[in-house]
């Protein structure tokens, strides 16, 4: 599996897999084994996703060490600040049955539409990240959703700066402000939804060239994610689809394939505004 390093020289695989809205703890660990089979090692989830604890009863029970695996969760809204970020990794570190985690990510920044001093609220957080990091109870630190102007405001009174964005990236959705934004930074870029809906795979921009390259339309999409060097973390619960997701490096995307990709208008996907978003979950 390759790896990208990120700023503080951690390395993380550069595909994973997405964990949301698998709760079933029989599929989650019929997954997870799977996965592990197929050469995954990132595995993404969040405490809003409800399922840390059939992920961390699942790789208990696998025959790979914990130093080989890189786990990624994320704090949810009604943890903001030093104090609660420190309990809410604590619970989510005892259900996924492990003493650190790789990366832990702000989920959401608050947003202000419901907050006028968003931007403290989201220093006040960040702090607590930076004190776990320090401490070695988290490997890597990030944050989900957060535009260039959160970035920015952060930056203010970061110590450090984050090492991960994970954002809603796929065809129809480049996010190309904040992208840059955290390339100049040297802040890895994280694709989540890297498929959209599924909608998006019904396109025939898309099936044009999956033809040509005699490959599938998700496939296309995440070897686009890939070449503009964004880590992808597709999810899934389907077996068969572990192997497509991964079968990535034996072809290659020429550049007017990725710029007729780019091109592409919106067509489907998650689709929520960081600066809207209202709490929910």
């Amino acid at each position: 599996m390759k790896r990208k390093k990120l700023s503080n020289g951690v390395l993380i695989p550069t595909i994973g897999l997405g964990t949301w809205q698998i709760t079933d703890k029989k599929q989650m660990h019929a997954l997870l084994e799977s996965a592990c089979e197929k050469g995954y090692r990132l595995f993404d989830t969040a405490a809003a996703y409800h399922n840390e604890m059939a992920i961390g009863r699942a790789l208990a029970e696998l025959p790979i060490g914990r130093e080989e695996l890189f786990l990624s969760d994320k704090v949810w809204n009604t943890c903001r600040g030093q104090g609660a970020v420190r309990k809410a990794c604590e619970s989510s570190l005892k259900k996924l049955k492990t003493d650190y985690l790789d990366l832990y990510l702000i989920h959401w920044p608050a947003s202000p539409r419901l907050y006028p001093d968003w931007a403290k609220i989201n220093a006040d957080t960040w702090r607590g990240m930076e004190a776990l990091y320090r401490e070695g109870v988290v490997k890597a630190i990030g944050v989900c959703n957060f535009k260039a102007h959160h970035l920015l405001e952060l930056e203010k009174t970061a110590q450090i700066l984050p090492m991960v964005d994970q954002l809603e990236i796929h065809p129809g959705m480049l996010q190309a402000d904040t992208v840059a934004f955290c390339r100049e930074k040297e802040i890895v870029v994280e694709a989540s939804s890297p498929l959209g809906n599924g909608q998006i795979l019904q396109q025939e921009a898309l099936g044009r060239i999956a033809e040509k390259k005699g490959k599938t339309a998700a496939q296309i999409c995440l070897r686009w994610g890939l070449q503009k060097e964004l880590v992808i973390i597709p999810k899934t619960a389907n077996a068969d689809r572990l192997s497509e997701n991964m079968d990535l490096f034996d072809f290659h995307l020429e550049p007017e394939e990725i710029d007729r990709i780019d091109r592409m208008p919106w067509c489907g996907g998650i689709g929520i505004d960081p600066d809207e978003v209202t709490e929910f979950g």
